[in-house]
């Protein structure tokens, strides 16, 4: 059991934040272990033959993820800056990474280490690039194909946990992340299989993570180098794998054509103008007119509805740097 002493400080720093990088080192668990995942299946299938077909050499990131998975070194999927950090941003933090700390979290795993772990050992600022260079070979074959669905069970994710914040306070919002974490008078306490002791956050905050490949577990990050994470299973996981195409009712689509009578379908859910294109197959364009004629004809206008013709998303501050561990 991990207990984590929360101040005032820390709860007001509380955020949500995706990571492309934490899906890549927790989808090669999913590949190495396939019996503890069988929501991923399907996944698990199609990636494997992707990757099969591929040249590249990726024993180094395969290396650093062991099984069962004890300790991932920090190193490997820094806690996200921003809230939303592509890929290429991610990699970047990677390999700027100081040697010295790269060192530490090797020995640390308390493992025997891989000719190719070895390698990373001897001379961090080489090999960091070239693991970055391996994860983007493994993001190609193995994630971005997925990608702009998972990127939209994340997005449904941290919408409806705001509902929950807004609804229930932060410690519901706490509550409901995972039946492995509970909040406990001055803290939160997560239940890890490997893991346990005392942390204070100290004023520095909590980053909460959605994954898609974490369930049934959640993972905690609290190395000194990054801001405390907490990467937990994002909900509606079991269907990601098989979405079903929406459809639009026979008679609306007579009346108002199939494109936007399928707009209407998808708006059961807020999303952003960005999200409506992709899905319904319409430009952005398209679809921002479309939800504009809708929004002036008051046809069904919702508050969940109408938070689709919102931009997609505020601008970014500047982020402070961060700190991580890895827990299970």
């Amino acid at each position: 059991m991990l207990e984590m002493t929360m101040s005032a400080g820390d709860l007001a720093r509380l955020r949500f934040a995706f990571s492309p990088l934490w899906e890549v080192a927790a989808s090669v668990r999913v590949l190495k272990e396939p019996g503890r995942h069988p929501l991923h299946g399907s996944w698990r299938t199609e990636a494997k033959h992707r990757l099969q077909r591929g040249t590249a050499d990726l024993s180094l990131l395969f290396d650093l993820v062991p099984t069962p998975t004890r300790y991932l070194p920090g190193f490997l999927a820094p806690t996200p800056t921003t809230s939303r950090p592509t890929l290429a941003e991610e990699l970047e933090g990677l390999r700027a990474v100081p040697s010295q700390s790269v060192r530490a979290m090797i020995e640390n795993a308390g493992r025997p280490a891989s000719a190719s772990v070895r390698r990373l050992h001897a001379d961090p600022r080489r090999e960091l690039h070239r693991l970055a260079e391996v994860i983007e070979s493994y993001w190609e074959r193995a994630i971005r194909p997925w990608w702009p669905e998972m990127l939209d069970l994340l997005d449904q994710d941290v919408r409806h946990r705001g509902s929950v914040l807004v609804e229930g306070g932060t410690t519901r919002l706490l509550n409901e992340l995972s039946p492995r974490v509970r909040w406990h008078d001055d803290g939160l306490r997560v239940t890890h299989r490997y893991f346990t002791g005392k942390y204070a956050l100290d004023g520095r905050g909590l980053v909460l993570v959605p994954s898609t490949f974490v369930w049934p577990t959640v993972f905690s990050k609290l190395e000194p180098l990054w801001p405390a994470a907490l990467r937990y299973p994002s909900r509606g996981i079991a269907a990601l794998w098989a979405p079903q195409q929406r459809t639009a009712p026979d008679a609306l689509t007579a009346v108002i054509g199939r494109s936007r009578a399928v707009l209407l379908a998808e708006l059961s859910a807020p999303r952003s103008t960005t999200e409506l294109a992709r899905r319904t197959r319409m430009s952005a364009g398209n679809a921002s007119q479309h939800l504009t004629t809708r929004r002036r004809a008051r046809l069904g206008a919702t508050g969940r509805a109408l938070r689709a013709l919102q931009p997609d998303g505020p601008g970014r501050g500047p982020a402070r740097p961060v700190r991580l561990i890895s827990a299970r």
